[in-house]
């Protein structure tokens, strides 16, 4: 069966394959006769969700074979993606034209086929491969020469605009491959989305242990979610994937921005997106945005080195002890509480040299920090995280750097203090509606936050021992929501099910 938008597209009135326009062919679906049809999709066109594509897609969910599929459709509608396939074609392409003649050759040139089939007969071979690696009734390949040839681009014809030789070429392609074997389809897998993780496996301090990790690629299955583990030398690899989780500590002068920003321009899903890392990795800014918006925190300060030749009022203000911090630490780095004004001006010369401005903070001691998780405005998981053993901070470092956390302990969302929650959600919803980790402290003035982390622990054990794999569940079924949501389709509005 050959669809065609206007049947005047296909105009062959001596071919013996039923022919239909694409109004017609959607309308047919209770028609007992169409499983096990070929159809050949002429459509004017397959971008997403238009008529052409719509006729691949229902023809697949009718057990039909579809020239082209959604699959081959979705791999060329982006050369990030088809390109991922074609180190084979390139090989075979230079084999070709150096087995064809040593005649002269332009630097770039271009190529009709025709259901596999070509007029330039030293790349006829090469022709069919092409069609078998992707699948496309009526396309142009057009080649470059940078030292070696390589497929530029593959480019679907639009039938209305072909040529009456074109046309005739295009006929007599179909005519023969009509007894030929078609093209096998691709086993289609038995996902709804790809999602890639971001680790280093060597990450001394991550933010998801690999028992999280897995806890994530098995919730993953029972969601119809396919979830792979990437590396940084996988850069290349991403536009294979429909979503990035990131799961390795980000930075911005770090390749987890950069896979960040691949992603986002990919037009993947993405937590953390690059805004919400910006956001999150500077403690200066982040101490600004609280207080423009009346957050409660700490009395904060922000200084340059040509502050450091009166500070009579931070001393006055906040008294020590004080806490001091560069703008980007993590995990407690570059983060040091400073007892008299020698130790101030010692510790602030030497962290000015790492960043131009440094922020002094009033030091607030509990017995514990809370965590509060959020993800898409929403409250998801919230923990206890303990003083190290003798240390007035949640990790303490040994000269080496060698990290010592103190206990972590989930707690259920109903027993955190309403008011500890309320701002918690404020502060996060200032960054985005990504994953965030909002770092409180109930004081006797009233809860205060400390700081909005992009890229939260999430780890077996630690806050997942409440929610369990309801935690992971509710994670990957967000992305899959905006995934939905970027493909058109609705979703429900309750995002977590935890």
């Amino acid at each position: 069966m050959i669809v065609v938008e206007q049947q005047r597209d296909w105009p062959d009135k001596s071919t013996p394959y039923k022919v239909v326009t694409a109004a017609q062919f959607l309308a047919s679906a209770d028609n007992p006769d169409s499983a096990g049809t070929t159809v050949i999709n002429l459509c004017r066109g397959y971008k997403y969700l238009s008529v052409g594509y719509y006729c691949s897609l229902l023809a697949e969910a009718r057990g039909q074979a579809v020239l082209p599929s959604v699959k081959t459709i979705n791999d060329l509608s982006r050369k990030a993606i088809y390109c991922l396939d074609t180190d084979e074609l390139d090989y075979a392409l230079n084999q070709s034209l150096d087995d064809s003649a040593a005649r002269p050759m332009p630097v770039e040139f271009s190529m009709d086929i025709y259901f596999g089939t070509t007029e330039y007969t030293p790349l006829a071979t090469l022709a069919r491969q092409i069609f078998e690696t992707f699948p496309v009734p009526l396309m142009r390949v057009e080649f470059e020469r940078e030292g070696d040839w390589k497929i530029a681009a593959i480019r679907v014809h639009n039938v209305n605009s072909l040529s009456d030789a074109q046309l005739a070429r295009g006929r007599q392609g179909l005519h023969a491959i009509a007894s030929a074997p078609m093209p096998a389809a691709a086993p289609v897998k038995p996902y709804r989305y790809h999602i890639a993780i971001l680790h280093d496996p060597d990450e001394q301090l991550p933010p998801s242990n690999r028992a999280a990790l897995q806890r994530f690629i098995d919730v993953g299955r029972t969601l119809a979610m396919d979830v792979t583990l990437i590396e940084k030398r996988d850069f290349s690899r991403l536009a294979e994937f429909d979503g990035l989780l990131i799961r390795e500590t980000t930075a911005i002068n770090h390749h987890t921005y950069l896979f960040a920003k691949k992603a986002e321009s990919e037009g993947m899903v993405v937590i953390d997106d690059p805004m919400s890392i910006l956001r999150c990795t500077n403690k200066v800014y982040l101490a600004d945005l609280m207080r423009l918006n009346r957050i409660p925190t700490p009395r904060t300060y922000a200084l340059q080195r040509a502050d450091l030749d009166d500070i009579d009022a931070i001393e006055r203000d906040i008294g020590y002890p004080m806490v001091m911090k560069i703008p980007d630490g993590a995990f407690s780095r570059g983060v040091t509480k400073v007892a008299d004004l020698a130790q101030f001006q010692q510790t602030a010369q030497a962290l000015l040299t790492q960043s131009a401005l440094i922020l002094v903070q009033e030091y607030m001691y509990t017995e514990f920090d809370w965590r509060i998780g959020v993800l898409n405005r929403e409250p998801l998981f919230a923990s206890k995280y303990f003083m190290s053993k003798d240390h007035w901070q949640i990790a303490k470092r040994d000269a080496g750097g060698q990290a010592e956390f103190g206990a972590a302990r989930a707690v259920p969302l109903d027993e955190v203090p309403p008011e500890l929650l309320a701002h918690a959600l404020a502060a996060a919803n200032l960054i985005g509606d990504g994953l965030y980790g909002v770092d409180m402290k109930m004081t006797a003035r009233g809860p205060v936050v400390i700081e909005v982390n992009d890229n939260p622990n999430i780890d077996v054990g630690n806050e997942d021992s409440v929610l369990g794999d309801a935690l992971y569940r509710s994670i990957l079924l967000d992305l899959a929501r905006r995934l939905d949501l970027a493909h058109g389709i609705g979703a429900p509005q309750n995002r977590n099910v935890a």
